[in-house]
């Protein structure tokens, strides 16, 4: 998987929010305070998954220019 460099400031832009949420979730948790620790655990790391995997609206017009050039322009094989 390799990443643009939008896609790298975005994901360093989530990690500066998502690494103190995590920190704190596992600070919580060593207190023993297990079910906001666990709760803040998640949170972290949905905040970084969740970008990932989920299409959102300012993706749609990308995508489908993606579609339609794959479409168009095929891809050489390594033999030709």
């Amino acid at each position: 998987m390799r990443l643009g460099i939008l896609e790298m400031v975005g994901l360093a832009a989530t990690l500066i929010f998502a690494i103190p949420v995590g920190g704190f979730g596992l600070t919580l948790l060593a207190d023993g305070r297990t079910v906001f620790g666990g709760a803040m655990l998640l949170l972290a790391v949905l905040m970084v998954a969740l970008p990932k995997f989920l299409t959102m609206p300012q993706d749609v017009p990308s995508l489908a220019a993606e579609k339609v050039i794959g479409g168009v322009a095929k891809e050489p094989d390594d033999d030709e």
